[in-house]
């Protein structure tokens, strides 16, 4: 290899990496959503799998003399969660192989 052949590929690594450094940031400002139990249980996660918010329905509490089911609705939040987050990772990786052009790059390059 020549070394502007070197260096060209050094320049298109560096390219890539603030296209990385670029995605990485915008995908801060994405959210997902995922929910459970037929809305009941909504999460709201954010493109760098950060959990913003969850939504539980009044209904799930129990209405008049009903008691609350406390495992139902932690079973439905982490369902909810689980779903937000693959959701999450799955915009996060759609974002990156587009800043990329479709290269994969090994586990960890970049910070991913």
């Amino acid at each position: 290899m020549s070394l502007p052949d070197l260096k060209g590929l050094i320049e298109t690594a560096q390219r890539i990496q603030a296209e990385v450094a670029r995605v990485r940031d915008d995908l801060a400002g994405k959210t997902v959503e995922g929910e459970t139990g037929g809305g009941l249980v909504r999460c709201v996660a954010n493109g760098k799998g950060d959990v913003v918010s969850i939504t539980i329905d009044p209904a799930v509490a129990g209405g008049a003399g009903e008691a609350v089911n406390l495992k139902m609705i932690e079973d439905l939040v982490v369902g909810a969660v689980n779903v937000a987050l693959a959701r999450a990772r799955e915009l996060a990786q759609s974002e990156l192989a587009k800043a990329t052009g479709g290269l994969p790059l090994p586990p960890g390059m970049f910070g991913s």
